[in-house]
C-alpha cells in the first residue's frame, strides 16, 4: 500500500455545509474502501488546514484516483503528500552510489 497525508481545506461550498462534516468523511472512509484503499485517520484542525488525514491505496494510481474522486464532490480541496515508510526510505538510500 502506498501511503499518503492529505490537507484538506473546505470550499466555499464545504464551510456552506459544514454541519454535514462527519458524515462527508464518512461518505469518504466509505469510498475509499470501494476503491481499494484504506482511510488511517482523519483530523479536523485549527490552522492553516482544515482537516488531515492519513491514507493508503493499493497503488499510485488507486491513490491518485481515490483524491481526485474526493475533490469532485466539490466540497473540499486537497493537498496530498506521499509518505514513506523507514523501509522504503532505506531502499531508496540503499540505491544512492
Amino acid at each position: 500500500m502506498v501511503t499518503y497525508v492529505a490537507l484538506v481545506n473546505w470550499t466555499d461550498q464545504g464551510i456552506k455545509t459544514v454541519k454535514d462534516t462527519a458524515k462527508r468523511a464518512e461518505d469518504v472512509r466509505k469510498l475509499v474502501e470501494r476503491m481499494g484503499g484504506r482511510m488511517v485517520v482523519l483530523y479536523w484542525t485549527q490552522g492553516r488546514y482544515d482537516l488531515v488525514g492519513i491514507f493508503e491505496g493499493p497503488d499510485e494510481e488507486t491513490a491518485n484516483a481515490m483524491f481526485l474522486a474526493i475533490g469532485m464532490n466539490g466540497a473540499v480541496r486537497t493537498e496530498t503528500l506521499r509518505a514513506f515508510t523507514a523501509e522504503e526510505v532505506q531502499r531508496m538510500v540503499d540505491k544512492l552510489p
